[in-house]
């Protein structure tokens, strides 16, 4: 007796979703920061490639990927009336969405953080911007972290910061570890290396002997966020 055949558990046109995966890894571009770029978040395309869901690419957003990856509507999906645009001019439209999918803007704010003893903070508002690799970015975990510049001030945390030095702070709300923070204490902004001292009391730590510790409860101070790295001229 001639067994009937197995139902088939693919999705209906695999065909395009295997393309679509194929293309991002060998333009080295993830799922996530692709849906990202559609204004999608960031399972999008996880979830229509995986899942099937959506069973199609919306028109806009299969539009704006052959745009990217440099290939006609067709190859993702397109049929008929759709697929009259063949092919598109590869080199300065993929440049442009590589910027935005490779690297991440990370915002200079118009504040000083001192590294002595204090300084009232004038404004936090961005007037520039560094740009990071976004690969570069989860190779020191901070993929998806909320990251700001602010410049140091002061020779308190010599040599380890020098006044001028560029920091990248990391404003992830986290359990707190010692390490090199910066902090409000009152109306002034601190960089300094902070240390717990006992239950419910911290420890603000210059690396220049010439400024000793200053003990403080955690009610006094509100940690902004943890250094991650610094940037300054030799």
């Amino acid at each position: 007796m001639t067994k009937p055949p197995k139902k088939s558990n693919s999705l209906p046109s695999d065909g395009p979703r295997i393309r679509l995966l194929t293309l991002s890894q060998e333009h080295g571009a993830s799922l996530a920061s692709l849906s990202e770029m559609l204004g999608r978040n960031a399972s999008y395309l996880q979830q229509f490639i995986k899942k099937g869901s959506p069973r199609k690419l919306e028109e806009g957003d299969r539009k704006m990927l052959a745009r990217f990856f440099g290939v006609s509507e067709e190859v993702l999906g397109a049929e008929g009336d759709e697929a009259k645009e063949k092919s598109y001019n590869k080199a300065p439209i993929l440049s442009k969405m590589r910027e935005s999918t490779d690297w991440v803007e990370v915002a200079r704010l118009d504040v000083g953080a001192s590294a002595g003893p204090g300084t009232v903070p004038m404004g936090e508002r961005p007037f520039d911007s560094f740009r990071f690799s976004r690969r570069w970015l989860a190779e020191q975990g901070l993929a998806g972290a909320q990251l700001s510049m602010i410049t140091v001030e002061g020779d308190s945390m010599d040599p380890v910061l020098r006044d001028g030095d560029e920091i990248l702070i990391d404003r992830r709300p986290q359990p707190f570890r010692d390490g090199v923070h910066v902090v409000r204490l009152g109306d002034t902004l601190m960089v300094k290396r902070v240390a717990q001292a006992g239950a419910e009391r911290f420890a603000l730590l210059s690396q220049n002997l010439a400024y000793p510790p200053v003990d403080v409860s955690a009610a006094e101070i509100d940690v902004v966020g943890r250094v991650v790295w610094k940037g300054g001229r030799i």
